[in-house]
């Protein structure tokens, strides 16, 4: 089975770094980034990524509103959507998850383990909405 492609997509110039390099090195991932919402968009519908890695907290559109945008899209319903994130309360996660996210990576990560969670966390989702379909 081919590996999956991923977006990573952070305002963080360091956190897109670490990312790419654990994913890319250690998970053997197909990694592109983007700064910001409006360029993962962009870049998610000219090509659509397996799995899309998402910052919470950005400036411009937060990580919400551009998973609100990916399902606005056709093309991009079925991509799961991973938040990362600094704090999570346990209402947050519940919203993000009604939001329909595929889960919930808080950071700092553990690099060693970020492209396995990743790959867990989307087949979890696949699974899921196999069986609500």
């Amino acid at each position: 089975m081919p590996s999956p492609s991923i977006l990573l997509v952070d305002d963080d110039d360091d956190t897109r770094t670490i990312g790419r390099m654990a994913l890319a090195r250690i998970g053997d991932i197909d990694v592109r980034c983007a700064a910001d919402g409006a360029q993962a968009i962009e870049m998610a519908l000219a090509s659509p990524p397996d799995i899309v890695l998402l910052d919470v907290m950005m400036p411009g559109m937060s990580g919400p509103e551009t998973l609100a945008a990916f399902r606005e899209h056709h093309t991009l319903h079925a991509v799961p959507v991973i938040f990362v994130t600094a704090t999570v309360s346990p209402d947050e996660l519940s919203s993000y998850e009604a939001q329909g996210a595929a889960g919930v990576i808080c950071k700092p990560y553990d690099v060693m383990r970020l492209a396995s969670e990743v790959v867990r966390l989307s087949e979890a989702w696949h699974r899921a909405r196999t069986r609500s379909t």
